[in-house]
């Protein structure tokens, strides 16, 4: 197993007390897989992601429990020199808004070179050609002219590219991407995710792919799990998860997608009544209750395990027991 993450939990810091965002996370990334976080906006998919590199603020945010074993080293207690190795080298990370990722005062080359200049050991001169290899690798048109550029001279689409070229520039063993076509337009959004899927694959790499849209998730990864409040709500593969969800939350994602059909007329698609609590505001019992369709009295005061739910599969809900 490349990264295997148990038991995470993540706090912030604030005027009303502890606020646990991540709590109890557990779930491992294998060598040459994809691995899918899914979940709506809010639901701490993002902050798991950041803890591993170590890239919340503290304070305000504290590690509360847990580990996260990369290549059998812990990266939440790393020292600060041995996680800067690891950052860019052994794990590449391509985030949300590349507009606000990249150095606005810096050439787009200047920043792919960087990763080279400092885990792999090149010069300048040879980091800067490399760069602009990288570059065209992912699909930059004249790219040693547009290694010159600086991020605000660039669109969207580029910025993206530039973000996957500097996180795949060192060949890292494990590529983080977190919602990294949100910031585009439709048309660019598959292009960018099988240029990202493409090049992990050929270098064999793994992925952690962190999105809130299933479509992706179908097409992309081969397991998933569902995060709802701060907890894995359901996991497993990506296929029987789409196929027949367990859990009332992914049963209710799902039913919601977009689809077409022949001769469908205007029709409201189904949704999830109200929104995703604040963490210090959860319900007692399952997180989910007050949303549920299929609530019932134990689910308001208790919380419940992860309950098999299949052939490598689990769900946090009672209705596995019942």
């Amino acid at each position: 197993m490349l990264l295997s993450v148990k038991d995470l939990a993540i706090g912030f810091d604030t005027s009303e007390g502890l606020s646990r965002a991540v709590d109890g996370v557990s779930f491992d990334v294998p060598r040459g897989k994809s691995f899918c976080l899914v979940g709506e906006s809010g639901c701490g998919k993002s902050i798991t992601a950041l803890s591993l590199l170590g890239l919340l603020p503290s304070p305000p945010a504290r590690l509360l429990s847990g580990t996260a074993l990369f290549e059998g080293q812990d990266l939440l207690t790393l020292p600060q020199p041995a996680l800067d190795k690891v950052r860019g080298g052994s794990i590449g990370m391509v985030f949300q808004e590349p507009m606000t990722s990249l150095n606005p005062v810096l050439t787009v080359g200047r920043q792919v070179a960087e990763p080279l200049r400092l885990h792999g050991g090149m010069g300048r001169k040879e980091a800067e050609a490399e760069a602009a290899r990288l570059l065209d690798q992912v699909g930059i048109t004249q790219a040693a002219q547009r290694a010159r550029a600086f991020p605000h001279e660039l669109s969207g689409g580029m910025r993206q590219r530039v973000m996957i070229a500097m996180a795949m520039a060192c060949n890292p063993r494990l590529l983080i991407a977190d919602e990294p076509t949100t910031a585009l337009d439709a048309s660019l959004q598959g292009q960018i995710l099988d240029l990202m899927v493409a090049l992990q694959r050929d270098k064999g790499s793994s992925l952690l792919l962190i999105t809130h849209d299933l479509d992706v998730v179908a097409g992309y990864a081969d397991s998933m799990a569902v995060m709802y409040s701060g907890k894995i709500v359901e996991d497993g593969p990506v296929k029987d998860i789409l196929s027949g969800p367990a859990h009332p939350y992914t049963q209710g994602l799902i039913a919601s997608r977009p689809r077409f059909r022949p001769g469908m007329r205007h029709e409201r698609l189904p949704s999830i009544k109200g929104s995703v609590p604040p963490p210090l505001r959860r319900p007692p019992g399952c997180a989910f209750s007050n949303r549920c369709p299929k609530v019932f009295e134990r689910c308001t005061r208790e919380m419940p395990p992860l309950l098999p739910a299949g052939p490598g599969r689990q769900s946090r809900c009672w209705l596995q027991e019942e």
